[in-house]
């Protein structure tokens, strides 16, 4: 299935808010694509393994740096042993390494700015017949429509209403159908979910 890129980009101004669903949120108005990963520091994206922080402590230069976040989800700068950073937002980051500089230093102001956002944990994957298979870092509001047209849309190859998400709920993955053919083609905004951290959408190929 051929579908053009103009179309896609096209249908983005086409939405409308749907009602809300328990497990797979629809919720609110749709978002516009978002840009490329870059660095980030706003309050919706969730620091994960693998990604690259710029750590900033105001007039501190010696305990500014940046360092990655350890396989085991935490980093450690001078004063500042073994913190958790997984799973935190770069704002609770950096009030948690003010907490414990404010043992040493008096009133530390902390930045904190994820350089490269590569931990799997704070990203959406989209992978098989899109043009650009990849991960792309998480904001609030992302939905499947919006990774779609960040891949590239779907190749000739695809069979996009046979796609699945993929998610971990409770420690438990979890699998759901979405149409993305009946998406792109005719408008089906039910099938434009809402996307959480770690969400994988998988687009098979045709069969014929």
């Amino acid at each position: 299935m051929r579908v053009s890129f103009k179309g896609l980009v096209a249908m983005l101004g086409l939405m409308t808010s749907v009602a809300s669903q328990p497990a797979w949120t629809q919720d609110a108005a749709p978002q516009a694509a978002p840009a490329a990963p870059a660095a980030v520091s706003d309050e919706s994206y969730l620091i994960g393994p693998g990604d690259t922080l710029q750590i900033f402590v105001w007039q501190h230069p010696d305990l500014s740096m940046t360092i990655p976040v350890r396989p085991d989800g935490k980093i450690s700068t001078p004063l500042v042993d073994d913190m958790v950073a997984v799973g935190k937002t770069p704002g609770r980051l950096a009030t948690d390494i003010q907490t414990r500089l404010a043992e040493y230093i008096r009133t530390p102001q902390v930045s904190v700015i994820v350089t490269n956002p590569a931990g799997a944990f704070g990203q959406v994957k989209v992978i098989g017949q899109v043009r650009t298979p990849s991960g792309f870092a998480y904001r609030e509001g992302l939905r499947v429509l919006d990774v779609v047209l960040l891949a590239g849309g779907v190749t000739e190859f695809a069979a996009p209403n046979r796609s699945k998400l993929i998610r971990m709920q409770n420690g438990v993955k979890v699998e759901k159908r979405i149409r993305i053919g009946d998406l792109l083609e005719k408008g089906r905004i039910e099938e434009n979910l809402l996307l959480q951290p770690g969400d994988v959408i998988v687009v098979p190929q045709s069969m014929f």
